[in-house]
């Protein structure tokens, strides 16, 4: 079942050639409420590893006019934190790997001066002035400060099954793996943004956890998921209940499959999954995502033999940020990769074309972009 727990799937990945052209990182995401007037506002923290078997000194940027000449590839652990809303921000801090300490295998653990992160706890402190960001556009950073000490708690996984084995891992057969060890997850502790205080209570935390690592993007690229959850039929909140979407164009090697999907519905206890690899489901989907002036909306349609999922989300383009990675090439190939935490929607779901539910979602973690 996806809900197998697999912290081996966490581990640092960047073995072989994957450490000269190769990207790791952990992502986590969750709502705080400011201290003094109880407003939610959502937030990031993500650590990401970019060619480390090709770490100098001090980190190295890809997007560096003499690097691009020299040939010479980014090598660097980012430290990428940020906020979503009307006042949204992505704050960057690199670190060249002789100044990390890693603990590769389970259960990992990455430090580098005051950030820190493993299975369990967070860590850390990201600041850039306006002079500095202005002085370096290869840092890819707003400016801000940010601060934060959480716990984590990871309750329910998602197993994407053998596409991510350790088999698969180690012949690194696909471009772009997934693991999100913690698709609910939950957080407790305290941010600092730009002086502001932030509380991160855990029942009300909506938290999230995950990992890729790969060669490359994907592109499309699609992410959507949330466990602030209620059933429009009886109008209960589903507590033990969360979705998972991501995906887009996986590639094998050098075979690109066309727009698919790995989904995953865990609801109150029950498993609902939308597994291309898995092809005995045969798994079938259908996506739309597309910008409107001020939306960006997601439609998907999945079925399997048994069972049918539709989504409907949007979020408000004024609450999302343009997410900025470089390639492990150097390249940026995202440029409009879209990115948010506010995003709304509903799920309908089916078992043997029987209506199960239709769920109304709130603080939907949210990705859409193409390359450009």
């Amino acid at each position: 079942m996806f809900s197998e727990s697999d912290i081996k799937r966490n581990e640092f990945q960047l073995y072989g050639g994957q450490g000269k052209k190769g990207y790791d990182w952990w992502w986590h995401s969750f709502t705080a409420y400011h201290k003094e007037s109880g407003e939610a506002k959502p937030f990031y923290i993500e650590f990401f590893f970019c060619n480390p078997k090709l770490a100098e000194d001090k980190p190295v940027f890809g997007q560096l006019k003499e690097n691009q000449e020299k040939g010479k590839r980014p090598s660097y652990l980012m430290v990428n934190v940020g906020t979503w809303g009307k006042k949204h921000l992505q704050l960057h801090r690199f670190f060249a790997y002789k100044d990390v300490e890693i603990k590769p295998k389970a259960p990992f653990s990455i430090s580098a001066d005051d950030c820190f992160l493993n299975e369990t706890h967070t860590q850390g402190s990201v600041s850039l002035s306006e002079d500095e960001v202005a002085a370096h556009p290869e840092y890819m950073s707003d400016a801000g400060t940010m601060s934060w000490d959480l716990k984590i708690k990871k309750l329910i996984p998602f197993n994407v099954g053998y596409g991510a084995s350790h088999l698969f891992r180690k012949l690194q057969l696909f471009e772009m793996f997934w693991h999100a060890e913690g698709m609910k997850s939950t957080f407790e502790g305290t941010i600092t943004l730009d002086g502001e205080e932030y509380v991160v209570i855990p029942e009300k935390s909506y938290g999230y956890s995950d990992k890729n690592w790969g060669k490359d993007f994907t592109s499309p690229w699609v992410w959507l998921s949330s466990n602030n959850l209620v059933s429009k039929l009886t109008g209960k909140r589903l507590e033990n209940s969360v979705f998972d979407i991501g995906g887009g164009r996986p590639k094998i090697g050098f075979v690109a499959l066309n727009r698919k999907l790995l989904s995953a519905f865990y609801y109150e206890g029950k498993c609902y999954e939308f597994n291309f690899s898995k092809f005995w489901t045969f798994t079938r989907t259908k996506f739309d995502c597309k910008e409107t002036d001020d939306e960006i909306i997601w439609h998907i349609e999945q079925k399997t033999i048994n069972n049918r999922m539709v989504v409907d989300v949007t979020c408000k383009k004024e609450d999302m940020l343009w997410i900025n990675y470089e390639a492990p090439s150097g390249l940026k190939k995202h440029n409009r990769l879209w990115n948010g935490g506010n995003g709304k929607g509903t799920i309908s779901l089916y078992h043997k074309k029987k209506l199960v539910d239709v769920i109304e979602a709130e603080n939907i973690g949210c990705e859409y972009g193409e390359f450009c």
